[in-house]
C-alpha cells in the first residue's frame, strides 16, 4: 500500500491539468463522459490527482478542459478541498500546448506553472520536483520515469548532467523488451514557454514545443514510484485494481 503522500506547506505556483481529451480510445468502456471523469476505483480519474495536489500543497488549479468540459465543472465547481479551481474551455480542440496556452491566460501574473497531464498518474513528492527543480535553476523541467515496456509511451533520452536531448515516438512494433524511461506527464514549464507556443490551431506540446528546448532549456526530475494511465481500456482496467490496492 502506497499511502497518502506526507503533505507540506502550500507552495505558490499554480496548476494546470490538461483534461480536454475525448478518450476515444476508450469509448468501449467509457462513452458518455471526457476521459478525465472515467470512474477509477470508485471516483472520477482526475480526483486523484487533485489529491495529489493537496498532499503537495498547491492552492490553486486551472482545469483546462474540452470535450464534455462542462461535466467537470459540474463534478467540481469552485472548490476541491483546500483547491481553488477555475476552467479554462476550449472552444475547439487545441492540443496540448494549445490548451495549455488557453489556461495560462487565467493566471496572468505567474512565471512558473506546474503542469499535469488528466490522464496520467504518478506517484511522487511533488515538493521534491519542486525543490529540483528550482535548485538546478532549471527554465522548464520534466518528471521521466522507468518502465518496462516503453513501447506503447514512446522513451526519452537523457544526458548525464540530466538535460532531454531527445526523444522516440511511441513503437507497438518495436521488437525489443522496451524497457527504458518516459515522460510521465508532470511538468514545471515557465511562462516563457507557454508564450512561445503558436495560436490559431492545434499544438501539440509533447511533439512540438517541448522538442524545441532539447538545447539545455528542458530538464529532467526522475520519479521512483509506480505510474499508470488511462489510455486503453487494459491501462484502464489496471489503474481501478491499482487505485483500489493503493490507497484502501
Amino acid at each position: 500500500m502506497l499511502g497518502e503522500v506526507a503533505p507540506y506547506k502550500p507552495m505558490s505556483l499554480p496548476a494546470i491539468i490538461l483534461c480536454g481529451g475525448m478518450g476515444t480510445r476508450l469509448s468501449s468502456v467509457v462513452s458518455d463522459r471526457p476521459k478525465s471523469l472515467a470512474e477509477v476505483a470508485g471516483r472520477p480519474f482526475i480526483a486523484w490527482l487533485l489529491d495529489q495536489l493537496e498532499s503537495g500543497g498547491i492552492e490553486e488549479v486551472v482545469l483546462a478542459t474540452g470535450y464534455k468540459g462542462e461535466q467537470v465543472r459540474e463534478t467540481f465547481g469552485a472548490h476541491y478541498r483546500g483547491i481553488r479551481l477555475c476552467y479554462s474551455q476550449e472552444a475547439m480542440p487545441l492540443g496540448t500546448a494549445g490548451a495549455l496556452y488557453l489556461a495560462a491566460q487565467q493566471i496572468p501574473g505567474a512565471d512558473c506553472f506546474l503542469v499535469m497531464n488528466g490522464d496520467s498518474y504518478c506517484h511522487m513528492q511533488l515538493h521534491s520536483f519542486v525543490q529540483a527543480h528550482q535548485g538546478n535553476r532549471a527554465l522548464n523541467s520534466m518528471v521521466v520515469t522507468a518502465v518496462d515496456d516503453m513501447r506503447r509511451f514512446g522513451s526519452v533520452h537523457v544526458d548525464e548532467k540530466g538535460f532531454i536531448r531527445g526523444f522516440r515516438e511511441k513503437d507497438p512494433d518495436l521488437r525489443s523488451d522496451g524497457a527504458g524511461l518516459i515522460n510521465a506527464g508532470v511538468y514545471l514549464v515557465s511562462r516563457a514557454l507557454i508564450e512561445s507556443i503558436p495560436q490559431g490551431r492545434s499544438v501539440s506540446l509533447e511533439s512540438e514545443i517541448f522538442p524545441l528546448y532539447l538545447d539545455g532549456r528542458l530538464r529532467m526530475w526522475k520519479a521512483s514510484g509506480p505510474f499508470i494511465d488511462i489510455g486503453t481500456p487494459a491501462s484502464f482496467a489496471e489503474a481501478s485494481g491499482f487505485f483500489a490496492k493503493s490507497f484502501a
